[in-house]
Protein backbone atom coordinates (compact mmCIF):
# COMPACT_ATOMS: atom_id res chain seq x y z
CA UNK A 1 0.00 0.00 0.00
CA UNK A 2 2.31 2.56 0.98
CA UNK A 3 4.21 1.45 -2.26
CA UNK A 4 1.35 2.52 -4.51
CA UNK A 5 0.87 5.82 -2.75
CA UNK A 6 4.53 6.79 -3.41
CA UNK A 7 4.05 5.96 -7.05
CA UNK A 8 1.42 8.54 -6.82
CA UNK A 9 3.58 10.86 -5.33
CA UNK A 10 4.80 13.20 -8.57
CA UNK A 11 8.21 15.10 -7.33
CA UNK A 12 9.97 17.82 -9.27
CA UNK A 13 13.63 17.64 -10.35
CA UNK A 14 15.54 21.09 -9.98
CA UNK A 15 18.75 21.44 -12.08
CA UNK A 16 21.14 23.98 -12.28
CA UNK A 17 23.43 24.16 -15.05
CA UNK A 18 27.37 24.32 -14.89
CA UNK A 19 30.20 24.07 -16.99
CA UNK A 20 31.73 21.46 -14.14
CA UNK A 21 28.74 20.69 -11.98
CA UNK A 22 25.57 20.70 -11.98
CA UNK A 23 23.24 21.24 -9.15
CA UNK A 24 20.20 19.16 -8.00
CA UNK A 25 17.12 19.72 -5.73
CA UNK A 26 14.18 17.53 -5.77
CA UNK A 27 10.79 18.61 -4.16
CA UNK A 28 8.78 16.76 -2.01
CA UNK A 29 5.69 14.31 -3.19
CA UNK A 30 3.18 17.05 -2.77
CA UNK A 31 5.13 19.55 -4.45
CA UNK A 32 5.41 22.32 -1.98
CA UNK A 33 9.22 22.31 -0.80
CA UNK A 34 12.53 21.61 -2.38
CA UNK A 35 15.48 19.92 -1.06
CA UNK A 36 19.33 20.27 -2.42
CA UNK A 37 20.48 17.06 -3.25
CA UNK A 38 24.20 16.20 -4.02
CA UNK A 39 25.92 18.24 -7.29
CA UNK A 40 26.45 15.69 -10.03
CA UNK A 41 29.70 16.30 -12.19
CA UNK A 42 28.68 17.99 -15.90
CA UNK A 43 30.82 14.61 -17.60
CA UNK A 44 29.85 12.03 -20.27
CA UNK A 45 27.82 10.69 -17.36
CA UNK A 46 25.72 12.83 -16.60
CA UNK A 47 22.34 12.10 -18.23
CA UNK A 48 23.09 8.50 -16.76
CA UNK A 49 22.69 10.13 -12.92
CA UNK A 50 20.11 12.73 -14.16
CA UNK A 51 18.12 8.99 -15.62
CA UNK A 52 18.75 7.31 -12.35
CA UNK A 53 17.49 9.92 -9.82
CA UNK A 54 14.44 10.19 -12.42
CA UNK A 55 13.66 6.60 -12.36
CA UNK A 56 14.59 6.56 -8.19
CA UNK A 57 12.41 9.52 -7.09
CA UNK A 58 9.57 9.05 -9.48
CA UNK A 59 9.99 12.86 -11.02
CA UNK A 60 7.14 14.15 -13.10
CA UNK A 61 9.03 17.28 -14.78
CA UNK A 62 12.51 19.20 -14.64
CA UNK A 63 12.61 22.74 -13.72
CA UNK A 64 15.82 23.84 -15.04
CA UNK A 65 17.58 26.89 -14.63
CA UNK A 66 17.59 29.70 -17.29
CA UNK A 67 20.46 32.38 -16.49
CA UNK A 68 19.24 36.03 -17.18
CA UNK A 69 20.44 39.12 -17.23
CA UNK A 70 19.26 41.96 -15.36
CA UNK A 71 17.36 43.38 -18.10
CA UNK A 72 15.40 39.47 -18.66
CA UNK A 73 17.95 38.87 -22.38
CA UNK A 74 19.42 35.59 -22.56
CA UNK A 75 23.27 35.63 -23.24
CA UNK A 76 26.01 32.93 -24.02
CA UNK A 77 24.89 30.52 -20.61
CA UNK A 78 21.54 30.94 -21.90
CA UNK A 79 22.27 29.67 -25.25
CA UNK A 80 24.27 26.53 -22.96
CA UNK A 81 21.46 25.92 -20.99
CA UNK A 82 19.49 25.61 -23.86
CA UNK A 83 21.61 23.25 -25.64
CA UNK A 84 21.99 21.00 -22.19
CA UNK A 85 18.30 21.23 -22.47
CA UNK A 86 17.99 19.49 -25.84
CA UNK A 87 19.95 16.95 -24.26
CA UNK A 88 17.42 16.47 -21.57
CA UNK A 89 14.30 16.05 -24.21
CA UNK A 90 16.11 11.92 -24.93
CA UNK A 91 14.39 11.78 -21.04
CA UNK A 92 10.77 12.26 -22.49
CA UNK A 93 9.73 14.23 -19.60
CA UNK A 94 8.79 18.05 -19.48
CA UNK A 95 11.61 20.58 -19.28
CA UNK A 96 10.33 23.80 -17.77
CA UNK A 97 12.61 26.42 -18.19
CA UNK A 98 12.43 28.89 -14.78
CA UNK A 99 14.25 32.49 -14.73
CA UNK A 100 17.32 31.95 -12.36
CA UNK A 101 18.55 35.29 -12.00
CA UNK A 102 20.42 36.00 -8.73
CA UNK A 103 19.76 32.89 -7.35
CA UNK A 104 23.70 31.54 -7.11
CA UNK A 105 24.17 35.07 -5.55
CA UNK A 106 21.44 34.89 -3.33
CA UNK A 107 22.58 31.48 -2.06
CA UNK A 108 26.09 32.79 -1.36
CA UNK A 109 24.63 35.15 0.50
CA UNK A 110 22.61 33.02 2.38
CA UNK A 111 25.92 30.53 2.90
CA UNK A 112 27.93 33.31 4.46
CA UNK A 113 24.95 34.63 6.76
CA UNK A 114 25.46 31.30 8.05
CA UNK A 115 28.91 31.47 8.47
CA UNK A 116 29.85 27.94 6.10
CA UNK A 117 33.43 27.61 5.40
CA UNK A 118 34.17 28.25 1.48
CA UNK A 119 35.49 25.21 0.63
CA UNK A 120 31.44 23.73 1.94
CA UNK A 121 30.09 26.70 0.50
CA UNK A 122 31.65 25.42 -2.79
CA UNK A 123 30.33 21.91 -2.47
CA UNK A 124 27.34 23.33 -1.38
CA UNK A 125 26.63 26.28 -3.51
CA UNK A 126 25.09 24.65 -7.03
CA UNK A 127 22.21 22.24 -5.13
CA UNK A 128 21.25 25.04 -3.18
CA UNK A 129 20.90 27.48 -6.24
CA UNK A 130 18.82 24.44 -7.76
CA UNK A 131 16.73 24.61 -4.61
CA UNK A 132 16.10 27.74 -4.79
CA UNK A 133 15.14 27.51 -8.70
CA UNK A 134 12.92 24.75 -8.03
CA UNK A 135 11.13 26.43 -4.83
CA UNK A 136 10.29 29.51 -7.31
CA UNK A 137 9.17 27.16 -9.48
CA UNK A 138 6.84 25.13 -6.80
CA UNK A 139 6.01 28.78 -5.38
CA UNK A 140 4.16 29.57 -8.59
CA UNK A 141 2.19 26.34 -8.79
CA UNK A 142 0.86 27.09 -5.32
Amino acid sequence: MVKQLYKLMKKYLGLDFGEKRIGVAISDGLGLTAQPKPFIYNNEATITSIKKIIEEENICAIILGLPKDREGKEGKKATEVRQFMKILESLNLPIILQDERYSTVAVTKHLLTMDVKRKKRKQQVDSQAAAFILQGYLDKLN
